[in-house]
């Protein structure tokens, strides 16, 4: 189906744009019987699969979407999906990359029960999710509000481990990064420029929220961590990482 064509003068040049009639066929059907359009919502945040990650969790080769976050009101959530979770099949269909996903979900029914495989820890699990509709938990985002921040935090603790200066997460380093209330992890005060964490992107002002897909809240959980994942014979250890708007992502930084 013709959609657009360039033309910078306003006649054509024989440049033309066009989306396949299966991909319109499904919104057709959607107008004709609601009147407007209905995606299917998971309720949750994706990040591409790199070799580093693959390697750091198993997972054999470059597949699927990893899970870097789970809305609290989406399907995902009571449907047992969690964070750090790759998803490698939806509703029967292999999902090769992240921008696979987005799409299979999206044409799939509202209110249709599917089956999720999902790699965890080593193994495959299958899940069943009922999908709920886009359009809902984008009002529900639009509507969610910041938990309370936490008192009476511990003092500063700076330890040094990846690349990274480690720092307890508190009030003052809360104010100092200007980080969103309620997060919980460790704050990276600086970034060796010369590590493998700098070519990560890793920034000061980031929160490691878990170290090998096990939460750490202080320096030496994570340093403890990472010595763990050294004795494992492990080449990189698979952080999951905060931004400071809360904004999650997983990095797989190089174990020296």
């Amino acid at each position: 189906i013709n959609t657009a064509i360039i033309s910078p003068s306003g006649g054509s040049i024989g440049i033309g744009f066009a989306v396949p009639a299966s991909t319109a066929l499904p919104v057709i059907e959607q107008l004709r019987n609601f009147g407007e359009t209905r995606r299917g919502w998971l309720g949750v945040r994706i990040q591409e699969v790199d070799d580093s990650i693959a390697e750091s969790l198993g997972l054999g080769k470059v597949r699927g979407a990893m899970v870097a976050g789970i809305d609290e009101k989406g399907p995902a959530k009571p449907a047992g999906i969690e964070t750090g979770d790759v998803i490698i099949r939806f509703d029967g269909k292999d999902v090769k990359d992240s921008r696979e996903l987005p799409r299979i979900v999206a044409t799939s029914a509202v209110g249709k029960a599917v089956d999720v495989v999902v790699f965890r820890k080593g193994k495959e699990q299958t899940l069943k999710v009922t999908l709920a509709r886009l359009e809902d938990g984008e009002l529900i985002a639009a509507s969610a509000t910041k938990p309370a921040e936490p008192t009476n935090a511990p003092a500063p603790v700076v330890r040094r481990a990846l690349g990274l200066e480690l720092t307890q997460l508190n009030a003052e380093t809360r104010k100092r990064f200007n980080l969103k209330d309620g997060q919980k992890g460790v704050v990276i005060s600086r970034v060796d420029p010369n590590s493998n964490a700098a070519t990560k992107r890793l920034a000061a002002g980031d929160v490691v929220v878990e170290v090998g897909q096990e939460p750490v809240n202080t320096p030496q959980e994570l340093i403890d961590r990472v010595e763990k994942l050294k004795k494992e014979s492990r080449k990189s250890a698979l952080l999951l990482v905060a931004n400071a708007q809360g904004e999650l992502r997983f990095v797989a930084v190089q174990i020296d």
